[in-house]
């Protein structure tokens, strides 16, 4: 049975954080990242028998050699010597400096310290959904993404000055799909680099954009020798072996020339450090071999223009494209920085500007941006696109995070306004092709900050006095096409004149109905009723045409493949519904895969459309074994309940109702005779045992009648208390074993009804249902606040103050307190 891919990453991550100890997380990465790393080797090439397989694996250095070094005193030395120095000298492509020092008392405490805690290292990667020698890896690259989610975790871990070897992957897709590479426009010739590579993740997304069957070519630099080498292994572990990874500093000693030339790439991508205040340490700029600082030498406590102009010198003459991240003070800073930007601007290499959401990247909390660089054409460009995607994001812990909506919307923007042929120039308050004149203008003077083209602010809700004054809502508050409400109007205009009717005087309007009477008046109109059937018709068609692939999807299937397919139809098919965002409907579907279906069609992919029940076993520190009933991840209990028993569901509920309704009752008995003279003040506690006694000694007590009969109620109330709770014991014990039984009847078929039609689609209707219930509520609540502000005009409020003042004197008055 296959393992949830979320509880891979989660269990090895939990497994490995607890090992670590007091080291630091930058540290012990290291080590975690080295061992999945021989893990995967060893499970891919140890018996592999092509002719020159992309890793060579000496005898005695496979993971299966650390195996037998569990428990040996000198596991650390071993490790070093018999296993990762055989394989730096059977790869060419492995340096000494990739791996950490096993054997490093400082950092992995020493004798049996050390040895236990290797010991326990080894067997993390011992378990077996960690097996990947059935090349489980292929395609949806699960140890790939392995290696992504510990490094994010790393990162997160790490503090400020560490977190800088990994740029968010979402980050990374944005520039990914920017650039312009894809599966029809790569091959093998197609080349990509990044001269500030860290651990490689941004060349893996633009080659994971250029197709999986196309093997471009990957060349990347990197300054830390032990970052350079996290990048190595994350290539292989991707797939990628013959990736050309270099450690060294870019700036001062670019290692990918030719001849005395710099190599210049198809793509090029770059996270480079922000204000590298050290970056002309070793290098002359007015005497660069390379020439790439002929528009001007950067500040020397600023590097990011420096970094920027060797992208440019890195890209091919006429058809070279680029993206890199860059603080925004890129875009307005003075002095040197504006010289040069001013000649960037002129040359036209800038294509477009992307300005990101504060505090995304681990090493800073600062807002950034992407520089989309393309030399094609550049002489005859005449604007840039800019694209304020600041607020467009979540958050997550303390950082926040672009949504997959957030990416679509970024990249969908830039591809449709920056295309030529497109009508459309501008998004409100999102995104506009700005013409090079207005940059060039004396007012901007080539400052390239986006609020000076981009009014990113929502638009002011203005209070009307000569309503407040008179009474009535202003048409302008009802009309205005940049306030919520005219949307609706174009769509349901009679729901207006339903809602609706001119006041006494030009200009404004009254409602028809009281405030309380507005959600239902909307609700049972016509005109919305239509709107929400042809919403949910659009979800229709949209299952219709995608239940067969759900259902068509099995054994070996490729998750990410799915997933892309089906909510790119989904987001096209609600780009042309009115009101509804397209986006907040797509985001809805990834949510649900990411947090779901990922990992149900992970485990249909490996395993089939099998449902089987399995024991959930808990193993204490003391190694005793608790049997904590069943589960399966696939159809969950409350499924197969809901499709064969719902009448045995019902009847449980209705015990659960009977039962909270009778501790309701005992609980208000006692509150009712609890007091200091209540019948239940002279027990110990309340309890039969104690009420029996009590009843003993009153027995034969005349004046006793009532206080035996609340003791006798109680009883009653108690005893029926037990009885249901047996019940409902019983009950729900048959219900379990029926549920249990019920996997083995079903068939195939069954189990791919039951997940796709009660499980998946059946989530995503109701999701569809909160996007038009937000609907309904976004207009209720703008029209309830319209008015309920204008709803008591001046007038009335002076002469309602001047009613309330003649009471209060009144009663003063009669107190014999005169108010002055």
């Amino acid at each position: 049975m296959a393992i949830k891919k979320s509880d891979l990453y989660s269990s090895l991550w939990a497994s490995c954080d607890e090992l670590r100890g007091g080291m630091d997380a930058s540290q012990y990465k290291d080590y975690v990242l080295f061992m999945l790393f021989i893990k995967y080797i060893t499970d891919k090439y140890a018996d592999s028998d092509e002719f020159a397989p992309p890793v060579k694996i000496p005898k005695g250095a496979s993971f299966k050699d650390m195996v037998a070094l569990k428990g040996k005193p000198d596991i650390g030395d071993k490790i070093n010597k018999k296993v990762i120095q055989p394989l730096i000298d059977a790869n060419t492509r492995l340096a000494r400096s990739d791996f950490p020092d096993f054997d490093d008392s400082n950092k992995l405490g020493e004798g049996a310290d050390k040895v236990e805690k290797l010991t326990n290292l080894i067997a993390i990667f011992q378990k077996p959904e960690l097996d990947f020698s059935k090349n489980r890896a292929e395609h949806d690259d699960i140890l790939g993404d392995a290696y992504e989610y510990l490094m994010r975790h790393f990162a997160q871990d790490s503090g400020k000055s560490k977190g800088q070897f990994y740029t968010p992957s979402e980050v990374s897709r944005v520039l990914a799909k920017v650039i312009g590479i894809s599966p029809e426009n790569a091959n093998a010739r197609t080349t990509a680099y990044d001269p500030t590579c860290g651990s490689g993740s941004l060349l893996l997304k633009v080659a994971e954009e250029a197709g999986a069957k196309k093997r471009i070519t990957l060349e990347g630099q990197e300054k830390d020798v032990t970052t350079a080498g996290l990048a190595r292994m994350n290539m292989i572990l991707h797939d990628f072996p013959t990736a050309n990874i270099l450690s060294g500093n870019t700036l001062a000693n670019p290692k990918f020339k030719d001849g005395e030339q710099l190599r210049t790439y198809d793509y090029v991508v770059a996270n480079p450090p922000f204000s590298d205040k050290a970056w002309s340490t070793g290098l002359t700029p007015l005497k660069d071999p390379y020439q790439r600082f002929s528009w001007g030498e950067p500040p020397a406590k600023q590097g990011d223009y420096a970094y920027l102009l060797h992208i440019i010198r890195s890209m091919k003459p006429g058809k070279g494209k680029a993206a890199c991240i860059l603080p925004h003070g890129v875009l307005f800073r003075g002095n040197a920085e504006a010289v040069i930007r001013k000649k960037l601007i002129e040359s036209g290499i800038l294509k477009a500007i992307i300005g990101l959401p504060a505090n995304l990247f681990y090493g800073t909390g600062i807002p950034a941006c992407i520089l989309v660089l393309d030399k094609e054409n550049a002489q005859a460009r005449k604007g840039i696109l800019m694209i304020d995607a600041s607020k467009g994001f979540i958050k997550d812990g303390n950082k926040n995070r672009l949504r997959e909506q957030d990416i679509h919307k970024i990249v969908d923007s830039f591809h449709k306004l920056s295309n030529p042929t497109h009508k459309q120039t501008n998004i409100p308050r999102y995104a506009r092709m700005v013409p090079l004149a207005e940059i060039a203008d004396a007012k901007n003077d080539f400052n390239l900050n986006l609020p000076r083209y981009i009014d990113s602010s929502e638009p002011e809700d203005l209070q009307d006095i000569d309503a407040h004054l008179n009474g009535g809502i202003p048409n302008r508050d009802l009309d205005d096409a940049e306030l919520p409400l005219a949307a609706y109007w174009q769509q349901m205009p009679g729901l207006r004149t339903a809602l609706f009717k001119k006041a006494d005087r030009k200009g404004y309007s009254q409602l028809r109905l009281p405030i309380s009477q507005i959600k239902q008046a909307i609700l049972n109109h016509a005109e919305f009723i239509a709107f929400n059937e042809a919403a949910y018709a659009v979800f229709g068609k949209w299952k219709k045409t995608n239940t067969p692939k759900l259902k068509g999807f099995g054994k070996n299937g490729h998750p990410k493949e799915l997933i892309e397919e089906i909510s790119e139809d989904l987001l096209a098919r609600f780009q042309t519904q009115p009101l509804l965002d397209a986006y907040d409907i797509y985001q809805h579907l990834m949510d649900y895969w990411a947090e779901t279906m990922q990992d149900d069609c992970y485990l249909i992919s490996a395993d089939g459309w099998v449902a089987k029940p399995v024991r959930i076993i808990e193993i204490d520190k003391k190694g005793k074994t608790k049997d904590k009933g069943w589960a399966c991840d696939l159809i969950p209990k409350p499924y197969i309940v809901a499709r064969y028993f719902s009448a045995e569901q019902a009847a449980l509920d209705e015990a659960q109702a009977e039962l909270e309704t009778a501790i309701n009752q005992l609980q208000e008995l006692e509150e009712e005779h609890s007091g200091e003279e209540g019948y239940f003040s002279s027990l110990d506690k309340i309890a039969k045992a104690e009420i029996n006694v009590r009843l003993k000694e009153i027995k034969t007590d005349k004046e006793a009648k009532e206080e035996i009969a609340v003791l006798k109620q109680w009883l009653q109330l108690n005893e029926k208390q037990s009885e249901l709770k047996r019940s409902i014991k019983e009950q729900d014990a048959a219900l379990d074993h029926l549920s249990h039984d019920q996997y083995a009847k079903l068939s195939q078929d069954d189990v791919k009804n039951i997940v796709v039609d009660d499980k998946w689609l059946a989530k995503l209707a109701a999701e569809v249902q909160t996007e038009l219930d937000r609907i309904s509520q976004t207009l209720t609540s703008r029209i309830r606040q319209l008015a309920e502000r204008y709803d008591t005009p001046l007038p009335e409020l002076v002469d309602e103050v001047a009613a309330l003042a003649k009471k209060v004197n009144s009663h003063l008055k009669k107190m014999g307190i005169a108010w002055n």
